[in-house]
């Protein structure tokens, strides 16, 4: 195998995104590139490191031995290319690199929680840093950011990953709702008594373990939902009451599609946290985007 050169860089960013991707049709998506480009970088790289990296067909894409292990060098590669980048970024004053963020979904609606407001803030004029974002339920979140898939993570995490430094960071109320069409919605607060929430299908989040049935002594889920999106369609359908971030409930709220049962009653705060590897504590991407997600006034 000849000395692979800076082109070599891009034909093995190509080659990890269809590994990713397990195949041609979603890494055309990520990449827009097209299936006949692809194959192209493919082959070139194949020809380059003079072994075949992976097995394509219509009805599979497997890594071969050297895939693998070209995977696996290359995935190390990127990581040394960013430490490289970070630290002659830092001798001359900026920032640069690349930075993997990781949050639970349903946040955008928070003042707080929004990571829109923290990367308004973080990416200063100068930097040249690559962000990716990434939203998944909490338990993995903290998986990825222990397995250094993730480089920092926001959520109601468990603290339970190893080598993970942890600070809580914000709360988030949340109240039972339930839709416009539902048979409690012109109901009275007062006139609602547990029998009518005992006898309404429950809508849980499934990360939540059934904590959601636990707060309202609900006898059992009807319905499992994952991401926030999920859950608030469940419950406009009408056919299920269910809990809602309060932030996130409040466009609906206000145009009369969702309203809070028994408002004060099932009420409850989730506490999100930031999470990071403890050995990158010192990474100078982590301590901006810190500072930049604890001080709004930076």
């Amino acid at each position: 195998m000849r000395r692979l050169d800076n082109i070599d860089i891009r034909l093995l960013r190509v080659f990890v995104a269809l590994a990713d991707a397990r195949g041609f049709a979603d890494a055309q998506i990520a990449l827009n590139l097209s299936q006949s480009t692809l194959s192209t970088h493919l082959a070139e790289l194949e020809k380059r490191i003079g072994a075949q990296l992976c097995l394509r067909g219509k009805q599979q894409f497997r890594l071969t031995e050297a895939g693998q292990a070209t995977y696996d060098a290359a995935q190390q590669l990127f990581l040394d290319l960013d430490g490289f980048t970070r630290r002659v970024s830092a001798a001359r004053g900026s920032l640069a690199g690349r930075l993997r963020i990781g949050a639970s979904d349903g946040i955008y609606t928070s003042p707080q929680l929004g990571l829109q407001h923290t990367i308004r803030r973080f990416l200063k004029d100068d930097a040249d840093v690559f962000l990716e974002l990434t939203l998944a339920m909490p338990s993995e979140l903290e998986q990825k950011v222990a397995d250094g898939d993730l480089d920092i993570v926001i959520g109601p995490l468990s603290q339970k990953a190893p080598s993970v430094t942890y600070r809580d960071f914000a709360t988030e109320p949340h109240s039972l709702y339930c839709g416009a069409a539902h048979p409690l919605f012109a109901r009275n607060d007062r006139d609602l008594d547990m029998k009518d929430i005992e006898n309404s299908r429950f809508c849980v989040r499934r990360y939540r373990h059934f904590d959601d049935l636990y707060i309202v002594g609900h006898p059992r889920a009807s319905a499992s939902a994952v991401e926030m999106e999920a859950q608030a369609m469940m419950i406009l359908s009408g056919h299920f009451i269910g809990f809602l971030p309060c932030h996130f409930a409040e466009p609906w709220v206000k145009t009369g599609k969702l309203r809070p049962l028994k408002k004060g009653t099932f009420d409850f705060s989730s506490t999100h946290r930031i999470a990071y590897r403890t050995a990158n504590a010192a990474n100078p991407l982590v301590v901006a985007f810190l500072h930049a997600l604890v001080d709004p006034a930076r």
